[in-house]
């Protein structure tokens, strides 16, 4: 032993002094076991393919409400109803505050517990009677707290706070994600449901006009120039035509009650709103595309993936430190009286305070085995995320390619379309006149109703490509979307 200024110090508390320091340093210091994440990389082309096209450019797109260059008032009012009603948008918010209580769960696991007690006990001690000849009875009330805290030596708890922290931002990332796929299916059916009154209002006029030539076919019939198979052909025509109709109204109503669905409505709730017909929207050209690694900070489900990665890369840390031994800090207070009054004033006190060591000894490889799922599931997320980024490009790869060979195919058809047209118009003239047969305006009035038809599906292909590579580009809905349940 030494004196130093009078008083007299042990070199066991000295000791003792010197390892309660260096516990203090490791704590504060905090040592995480587990790897860290890093995002990983991915070799991408330097340009999409299939760009040649004036109608496509390379600087960067832009996808902020890319459906309002449809020019259709009631799309873009409808998609912002979607987006407000939709049951699914509602579903992503509730797992966004699922996610906000796991992550506030997980935080406060780093801090210490305390529990605060009480009790009251009635006892009846046998053998001992009082004065009367009855037992003794006496009532004994009792308070206090515990408190523990479990240092987090290894960071075990950390990781699990960052795995809840990156798994908030998935769910966040999933509510974006889920956005931009309703946003894209609501412009997808609303340009449906206007095809298909194209394609009814073409199929009504056409059946007119068949109706028109068979009754030519009647008149010349009556007048013995026209043979009764030919009257029979146009009638029969015509009615095929009237019937391609019913296949054109229910499609147009599967694709209203669709709508009706996604607005989180009753499926027929649209069914007045959009009776009245309207063009097929329209997308402008020419249209920018950015370059392949515009996707990871456009697409929220690469995002997600990455996200979800970085989430199971964190897990590792926890069941990495779950294999090391665990320090705990406990104590507790209680005191003792007969009377409820007499706790502060005549009870007796006890308190307990120290810590507490646990070793993981004998487990049967079971915080091994942890580990090692732990590192398998990572590197499934790696594997998502590696093949979501490859179906991502070759979304955006198809759409481009579908964009602009539509493109191509509409302006062969809209010539087809003219020519077939002037042919119809001459061989109804030559028939009439009687210098040719029905048989040449039967071929032509055909060949007219299918270019037409075909002109009309493929402004309608052209649309959903459009949809579809702005979806793949990752343009969704860039305004407010809060998370209040």
């Amino acid at each position: 032993m030494r004196i130093t200024n009078g008083n007299r110090v042990t070199r066991k508390n000295c000791t003792g002094k010197a390892l309660a320091a260096l516990l203090a340093t490791v704590v504060l210091a905090g040592c995480m076991v587990g790897p860290n994440h890093q995002t990983p990389g991915m070799p991408l082309p330097a340009r999409w393919s299939n760009t040649g096209d004036r109608k496509m450019r390379q600087p960067a797109p832009r996808l902020a409400h890319w459906w309002k260059r449809l020019n259709d008032p009631l799309l873009t009012a409808l998609v912002e109803r979607a987006v407000q009603g939709n049951l699914n948008v509602a579903l992503a918010k509730a797992r966004i505050l699922e996610a906000r209580a796991t992550l506030r769960q997980e935080t406060g696991a780093l801090f210490p517990l305390a529990n605060g007690t009480s009790s009251v006990n009635r006892t009846r001690s046998p053998g001992i009677a009082a004065n009367d000849g009855a037992h003794a009875v006496s009532t004994q009330h009792q308070a206090g707290f515990d408190a523990r805290w479990e240092l987090d030596l290894f960071g075990g708890k950390q990781r699990a706070a960052e795995a809840a922290r990156y798994g908030l931002d998935a769910s966040e990332e999933d509510l974006r994600n889920t956005l931009l796929v309703l946003v894209g299916d609501v412009v997808l059916n609303y340009t449906q449901v206007r095809a298909q009154q194209a394609l009814l209002g073409l199929a009504r006029r056409t059946a007119q006009s068949q109706r028109q030539t068979a009754s030519l076919i009647r008149a010349k019939y009556d007048a013995g120039s026209a043979a009764n198979a030919d009257m029979a052909r146009a009638e029969a025509v015509a009615a095929t035509t009237q019937a391609d109709g019913a296949t054109f109204e229910i499609d147009h109503s599967l694709a209203v009650h669709r709508l009706g669905i996604l607005l989180g409505l009753a499926p027929a709730a649209l069914t007045g709103e959009l009776s009245k017909r309207a063009p097929i929207p329209r997308p402008r050209f020419p249209l920018p595309l950015g370059v392949p690694a515009d996707i990871f900070s456009n697409r929220p489900d690469l995002r997600m993936a990455e996200r979800q990665l970085a989430q199971a890369t964190a897990r590792i840390g926890v069941a990495e430190a779950a294999r090391y031994p665990s320090i705990s800090l406990t104590g507790n207070i209680t005191t003792q009286a007969m009377g409820i009054s007499d706790l502060a004033q005549k009870s007796t006190i006890g308190w307990a305070i120290g810590p507490s060591l646990t070793l993981p000894l004998l487990r049967g490889g079971q915080l091994q085995a942890a580990v090692d799922g732990a590192n398998a599931r990572r590197d499934q997320a790696l594997l998502t995320y590696q093949s979501a980024v490859l179906t991502a490009m070759g979304e955006v790869e198809n759409a481009i390619i579908s964009l602009t060979r539509q493109q191509d195919r509409h302006t062969k058809l809209a010539a087809a379309v003219r020519a077939y047209r002037k042919a119809a118009n001459a061989a109804r003239i030559q028939y009439a006149s009687g210098a040719s047969e029905y048989l040449n305006l039967l071929d032509s009035q055909r060949a007219l109703y299918g270019s037409e038809t075909a002109l009309i599906n493929s402004q309608l292909a052209i649309t959903a490509a459009y949809i579809a590579l702005n979806k793949a580009l990752g343009g969704g809905w860039s305004g407010t979307a809060d998370a209040a349940p």
